[in-house]
């Protein structure tokens, strides 16, 4: 066990409770384990998997965030409108250093706010264009670079039955980029990964459209580091209410793990074969 953290596995209708990561996430790597989380704006990672974070940290892994919009339609307050992306900026590097996420493992895309479904996919770059990379721009060049850069072995992400168009992009763009990154298309973007990483949903403001198949259970301690996480979001006037909500859930996460395979015809043969 783990900093006295449990984790609580559902197989079916069976749960079982495990005192190490290497029990309760398949395919463990030890010390090769690299944790990518996704957080559509900046403060989703904070409120949703805060304490995945810190028990991924406690297990030694080597943790990562990707932040993929830029804040700039969270303003409270109309003096706030031209400033907010810049203080938000702020308020995320000061929240994922109370998680144990230091600077030089943060990626900030910059995307606008509330507008990505104009940034899906890929394409060449204009000159000067801020969220160029490698000569492209678009959601999925911001992330197969990601996934080759980081080669996580484990990616986080908000579920896909967010209400939030801004999540539900997100989800749908890092599950495509997964394929991208394993192939040698845009070579300009790294060399591909050997294998895709395992992908784990949380949820931020909606339910899964499943059960969850794993939670997390952390001492009270860790609860009040994640509190603080979130409370660094000081210019999101409602953010107390998250806070609230997030106390009394208690110091537990819920996480559902994606069968994400790609296609394999031959799994569907039995199904056209008669019996002998």
């Amino acid at each position: 066990m783990s900093a006295g953290i449990h984790y609580v596995r559902r197989n079916s209708d069976k749960l079982a409770t495990v005192s190490t990561a290497a029990e309760a996430f398949s395919d463990w790597k030890g010390a090769d384990e690299r944790w990518m989380f996704v957080s559509p704006h900046d403060d989703d990672v904070a409120a949703g998997a805060g304490l995945t974070v810190l028990a991924g940290i406690a297990e030694r892994a080597e943790v990562h965030a990707v932040i993929v919009t830029d804040g700039r339609m969270g303003y409270c307050r109309p003096d706030q409108r031209e400033s907010i992306a810049a203080v938000r900026r702020a308020e995320c590097e000061k929240s994922f250093a109370i998680l144990g996420v230091t600077p030089d493992r943060l990626r900030f895309f910059g995307y606008p706010d509330g507008d990505l479904d104009v940034n899906r996919g890929r394409r060449f770059a204009t000159p000067g264009v801020q969220t160029a990379i490698a000569g492209g721009v678009g959601l999925q060049n911001s992330f197969t670079h990601a996934i080759r850069a980081i080669r996580p072995t484990r990616v986080f992400l908000a579920t896909v039955a967010d209400l939030h168009p801004d999540h539900r992009i997100t989800h749908e763009e890092l599950l495509i980029s997964l394929f991208h990154a394993r192939g040698t298309i845009w070579p300009e973007l790294g060399p591909p990964i050997a294998e895709v990483p395992r992908v784990y949903e949380f949820a931020v403001y909606c339910d899964f459209p499943e059960p969850p198949n794993l939670r997390i259970e952390t001492p009270a301690a860790m609860l009040e580091t994640k509190l603080d996480s979130i409370a660094a979001y000081a210019s999101q006037e409602q953010i107390d209410g998250i806070v609230e909500i997030q106390r009394n859930a208690g110091p537990m996460e819920y996480l559902r793990e994606l069968s994400f395979r790609f296609y394999a015809p031959q799994q569907y043969y039995p199904l056209f074969t008669k019996a002998c």
